[in-house]
Parts: structure tokens; sequence; C-alpha cells
């Protein structure tokens, strides 16, 4: 179909927002309907659609990858920001035009704008059949057959326990290589410009139990690497109830497990198995991590570290838990633990309420300081209900943060390039993902500091590790041969 959005990253012509967009695949087998997903935003959503995927499967659902065969439709949606909700409505519009031809088809919004809008989507403007928020994909059997039965449903209760962490999800888009392991749900973290704690809700993490069963399966059918995901992963603390005791006492480990603990349990499940996490919060990063980290040679040398400014002031008015100066200082650590190799990448808002040309300068010259590998990058938007809505004026001139935007990304380009210079010449070793997105002729992967590498492979297959010499680079990739 023309118009199907498949696995793609779609970036506005102002370069002010990244939006990830992916669709179910085609799962035939037999059952007599058919469910499409499409899920927008971070992946955490991604990965809460393969709970969705594998809860339906068990109610006679399998999926498909053609809109137009759907006998169910679900947008699983983000609400970070204005123009992620702006594409997920023009979606909606589309979709209903499909129902116009296809009554019976039904149609629901799963994840953060179906929490947000819930009243507005399905009572005012009537283009949903169906809303259910982040935590309550258990209720989607019911919700279905209330609307079967002629009715409207909705449900986005938040739970304080909710972690879905018996469901084993059916991993769409995958590449049979790497996978999603869903840690922990909720923030805690009030910072002013984000809706996520509105949401998702509160933290609670997953029992580190169910998380290395989950890592072992994964690794038994062939996938060599893992992302332990959470919205703020430094936050990762369970504590053991009676009927885990004996397990715990098995497996050598104390009766709170901290994050730190949580990554040495993965890690030890294979030295093959590689592990990943996203994403850290730079006031709760522990050095106990870092050290964990330089331990083992399968835990990825790279940290997501998100900055968002470089101004203290204004990271004071985004509630953010640090200074400037705290933040270079967690740097400094993680360049003396894990070495100049490691990877650091973060996320940068510019034009935040208030902020001046000079703070603005600051963040550029904190981009010098660090020198990200690669960082996600936007301008302030606005989110109805956050405390800066509640608090501060979006006072800043649209124009002015797209030119302030702009500035950011041009230093991002220069210092990606940078690094990615100075590791011509260097061996990595690298994990074959698949075919290059450009030629079928080359395969490509990523080091241990999450940068993408595109060499010559004959012979070889996905899932294999083989150690590559770098040879040349753009901003964006590592170019090689195996050596």
């Amino acid at each position: 179909m023309e118009n199907l959005i498949r696995d793609l990253e779609v970036i506005s012509a102002a370069n002010e927002v990244t939006c990830e967009v992916k669709v179910s695949p085609e799962n035939a087998t037999g059952k007599s309907r058919k469910l499409y997903i499409e899920s927008y935003g971070c992946q955490m959503n991604f990965s809460d659609s393969e709970i969705v995927a594998s809860i339906l499967a068990k109610e006679g659902f399998d999926t498909t990858s053609d809109v137009e065969k759907a006998d169910l439709i679900f947008l699983n949606t983000c609400s970070i920001r204005e123009k992620a909700e702006q594409t997920v409505r023009n979606r909606l519009n589309h979709v209903n035009g499909l129902k116009k031809k296809k009554p019976e088809l039904l149609v629901g919004v799963l994840g953060c704008m179906a929490e947000r809008l819930k009243s507005k989507l399905l009572e005012e403007e009537k283009i949903v059949d169906l809303i259910a928020g982040p935590d309550a994909y258990r209720d989607l059997p019911q919700l279905i057959a209330q609307v079967d039965d002629g009715a409207k449903a909705v449900n986005t209760f938040l739970s304080r326990e909710e972690t879905y962490a018996d469901i084993s999800p059916v991993r769409l888009n995958s590449n049979g290589v790497t996978a999603f392991i869903s840690i922990m749900r909720g923030c805690d973290n009030m910072c002013s410009f984000c809706v996520v704690p509105f949401t998702r809700g509160r933290e609670r993490s997953r029992d580190p139990h169910s998380i290395v069963d989950e890592a072992e399966a994964l690794f038994a059918q062939g996938y060599r690497e893992v992302t332990l995901l959470g919205q703020n992963v430094d936050s990762y603390k369970w504590s053991a109830e009676e009927n885990n005791k004996a397990r715990m006492e098995k497996m050598a480990v104390g009766a709170t497990i901290n994050f730190a603990q949580l990554l040495e349990m993965v890690a030890n499940v294979s030295p093959d198995l590689r592990v990943r996490f996203s994403t850290s919060h730079p006031k709760d990063i522990t050095d106990e991590v870092l050290h964990t980290m330089a331990r083992y040679e399968n835990i990825c040398n790279y940290i997501h570290l998100p900055v968002q400014s470089g101004n203290s002031r204004i990271l004071e008015l985004m509630n953010r838990g640090y200074s400037r100066e705290w933040y270079l200082d967690k740097i400094k650590s993680i360049r003396e633990i894990l070495g100049d190799d490691c990877g650091i990448s973060s996320d940068m808002i510019t034009g935040f309420c208030t902020e001046t040309e000079e703070e603005h300068r600051e963040t550029l010259t904190l981009m010098d300081e660090v020198e990200y590998d690669f960082s996600y990058m936007f301008f302030y938007s606005e989110r109805p209900g956050t405390l800066a809505a509640k608090k501060f004026k979006d006072d800043i001139d649209l124009e002015v943060k797209k030119r302030r935007l702009q500035e950011i990304i041009n230093k991002q380009n220069e210092h990606s390039l940078k690094r990615n210079q100075l590791d011509v010449g260097k061996t990595f070793k690298v994990l074959i993902e698949g075919n290059s997105k450009r030629s079928k002729a080359q395969m490509q992967g990523r080091n241990s500091a999450n940068k993408v590498v595109v060499f010559e492979a004959p012979g070889r297959k996905k899932g294999e590790y083989v150690d590559v010499k770098i040879t040349a680079c753009t901003g964006g990739t590592l170019l090689g041969q195996i050596v």
C-alpha cells in the first residue's frame, strides 16, 4: 500500500523532531482476525506493542503488515511533543477513511496519547472505538468484546503494580538478533517539560528473575543482544518477597536488587549475549553501574545520558535535579572508568521558557566539552498538564527556537564526524544485524559504542560476531573491512 508507513525515521523539515514509526509484521497462522499495530515514539512503545501482540495472539488475532487487511487497527501513540500527536491525528484521519469502506473495522488508540486525550478522542471527536492506556493492555480482550457488542470501550487506569512480567512478548519487526526487555515502568521524576509521569504513572520495577529468564530464552532462540528498557533505568530497585527468597539465595544475590546488580545478572546469562540499556538519568547513574560495565566485556560501552540544557538555571527550571557542573563531573567519571572510547549520546531541548542567548550558548559550550557521539535534539514544545505549562510562559519565538536548534544540530554534526574520524584505523568487535540499508552486498552491525558499522562480509550471517577494521567514516556511519 502506497501510504503504509514502514520501519523508518521521520524528520521534520525544521529537524525539530525525530519520530520513529514501526508497523506490525505479517504473521499468518490461520487465526480468524487480523491485527495491525502502528507504533510511534520511544523504544518503550515498541516494547509495549510486542506485549499487546502477545495478549491478542491468545485471543485469535494474527498480525498483518497491510492496514487494508486488518480487522483491528491499533495506533500505539506518543505524547512527548506536539508534532508526535499531530502525526497520529493525521494517521487517524486516514484510518477512518478505511473504516468508511469497511464499517466492521475496529480502531483503537493505545499508549501515552490515549492516556492524555481519552475523553477528547472517544467522546468529542468520536474517531476511535477503543482507548487503552499503557497499564491496561491485559484488559484488551474485554475492551474488544465491548466494541464487538456495539459499545465504545476505554481503560486508562494507571497501576502501581503492573509490569507485564509474566507475558512473553511477540517480537515485532525483529531482526532475530536484537531485542528489548522492559525492566520497569513509569517515572517518578517530575521534569517540568515532560508528560511521562502523567501518562505512564509511578515507577515500579519488574522481578529480576523474570528479566533474566527472558534474556535466557532470547539467547536460546538465537538473539545475541538485549536492551534493558526503562524511563530511568538507574532507579531500578526490586525487593524480594518471601516466595522469592530461596531463588535469591541460590543465585547468590541480596534481598534488594539495584540496577548495577541487575546488569551483572543479565551479563552472566552468556558472554556471547550483549547487554545495552536505556535511558539513564544523570542524577541517578552511579559509579557502581560504571564499574559493573567495566568488568564485563559483553555490557556495551555506551551510555545515553540526556543533558537537556547546558545552563544550570534552565536545568533548575526543568527540575532536572543537577547542575551543569554536576553533569560534567559525571561525564568525567564515565571517561575515567570506561575510557574515551565509551559512546555517549544525549537529548537536548532548546528554546525552553525564558532561555536567553547566553544560556543557549552554554549548551553549545557544554557540547564542546563533552563531544557527544550523537544526540536527539528538539526545540521546546509545551505539553498541556505539565509543570512547565502550569508555571512558566512559553515565551521564546518559534523562529528563535528553530535557529537555536539548527545551531545545536550543526554543532552535533561536527562532533559526530570528529568522534567517528577518531575510530578510523581501529578494529572493533561488531555484531552483524543484517544487510546494509543501501546495499545487499554489504552487512551492517554495531560496535560496543553503539555506532553503525558497514562492511562486506561474504559467507557471514546475522547474529555472528566479526572483527572489523575501520577504513573510513561519515558523520553517522563507520565503514570497514573484516580482519
